[in-house]
């Protein structure tokens, strides 16, 4: 088994899904588990100003070995999403993939190029997949292994020449957080790249602009044996808002750039009711014609009802990062050109989501995202291709590399 395998399978081994109901940071104490290992593996490899402080946040440097060369930063999350469990991840290796379906463990699950026609581009990869049971851990874990391994790399081939590296670890990106305790001026980078996007050649230096929307239903709870004419059940109120809500803009019926409205929880009760909703747009309009939307139709429920009323409560999460790029184009250039060397083509394309480098190029961090070669993330059919993972350590190295050759 070569290191990048041994490192991610280790690392997928330790439980960190976050949880948004947590306010502590960070939400999870598995996540300081593997924190206080990767952190060990730094220090083992010699890194310098090795950190991890009380928040989770990992920080290390490989100093340069040129003068003259811009210090540039990768940035990966140590988190897993929440929509399956990540207990006890038992993650199996399937060798050459000849094809077919791939049976996971003993779960009754497999993987099919019926379901998921990418299978047949992996043909003769190795890949890992989960037993079907749980998630992977390859969003984000992936990025580590990589990231990590890029830097032994380096370290190993002193030849190769560059400037300081700069190493950042985030705790709890997947509940919108990672960013929030992130110390730019001590990272100290001028530029960097999140390793956390999913097949090979992808390259996002565009994504969402996201907000959130709380709409409460309020109504009266009176025992049901009393309740004729004085009853107000919240929970109807909420079902009529939904049906308002535009059926063919959500997640399952857009793709590329088209925007949607995502009813992700409902908390329930028959005094007071709680729908909350992401709302993505890639168009700064868009997303204001979204939250104008959202408060239009509370208004119109509201003067519908004769009894409960409805109020809702926007938040804005993060923006589209693509006009903090912009001004710094050479970033993309570099990027392109280390995966043309690497054999990678780029895949140019916007982010249906977000990573923490979207905040980040807001906080003074210019920050793209980078394949890991991971699929079907945040589900029991999670995998990913050894093969792939090995490419997004090639491009890490050649961007090294690419911008020490600038620089002269």
């Amino acid at each position: 088994m070569n290191k990048l395998v041994e490192r991610f399978l280790s690392y997928v081994a330790i439980e960190t899904q976050s949880d948004n109901e947590s306010s502590q940071c960070p939400s999870t104490a598995g996540q300081l588990v593997l924190g206080q290992q990767l952190k060990d593996e730094l220090v083992a490899m010699g890194l310098a100003d090795v950190s991890l402080d009380e928040n989770g946040y990992l920080m290390a440097r490989l100093p340069g070995n040129t003068n003259g060369v811009p210090t540039i930063g990768f940035i990966s999350h140590m988190d897993t999403a929440l929509d399956e469990t990540a207990h006890n991840v038992k993650a199996q290796i399937v060798e050459n993939y000849p094809g077919g379906d791939i049976t996971l463990g003993q779960s009754g699950e497999k993987l099919s190029p019926t379901q998921y026609p990418f299978l047949n581009g992996l043909i003769g990869h190795d890949l890992i997949t989960t037993d079907g049971t749980t998630l992977l851990g390859a969003d984000d874990k992936a990025g580590i292994a990589e990231i990590f391994t890029a830097l032994a790399y380096l370290i190993e081939h002193p030849e190769i020449p560059h400037g300081d590296i700069c190493v950042g670890i985030t705790p709890d990106e997947e509940i919108g957080r990672g960013a929030d305790k992130f110390d730019v001026k001590k990272f100290g980078a001028q530029w960097a790249y999140t390793i956390d996007g999913g097949k090979v050649g992808e390259l996002e230096y565009e994504n969402f602009n996201a907000s959130s929307a709380t709409v409460i239903c309020h109504g009266v709870s009176v025992h049901p044996g009393t309740a004729k004419d004085t009853l107000v059940n919240a929970m109807n109120i909420a079902a009529q808002f939904q049906l308002m809500m535009p059926q063919d803009e959500t997640p399952e019926a857009t793709e590329g750039r088209e925007g949607f409205y995502h009813l992700t929880t409902i908390k329930p009760g028959i005094a007071r009711t709680q729908l909350h909703y992401i709302l993505r747009d890639f168009e700064k309009d868009g997303m204001a014609r979204r939250k104008a939307f959202i408060k239009s139709q509370v208004e119109a429920l509201n003067a519908r009802l004769s009894k409960g009323h409805v109020e809702v409560e926007i938040t804005d999460s993060y923006a589209n990062m693509a006009e903090q790029i912009a001004p710094h184009p050479h970033i993309i250039e570099i990027a392109k050109q280390a995966m043309h060397e690497a054999g990678v083509e780029p895949i140019i394309t916007p982010i249906r989501g977000g990573t923490d480098g979207a905040r980040l190029s807001y906080m003074g961090l210019p920050c793209p995202n980078i394949f890991t070669g991971g699929y079907n993330f945040h589900g029991i059919h999670e995998c990913i291709s050894i093969n792939s993972m090995q490419k997004a350590v090639d491009v890490i190295v050649k961007i090294v590399q690419l911008t020490a050759q600038s620089a002269k």
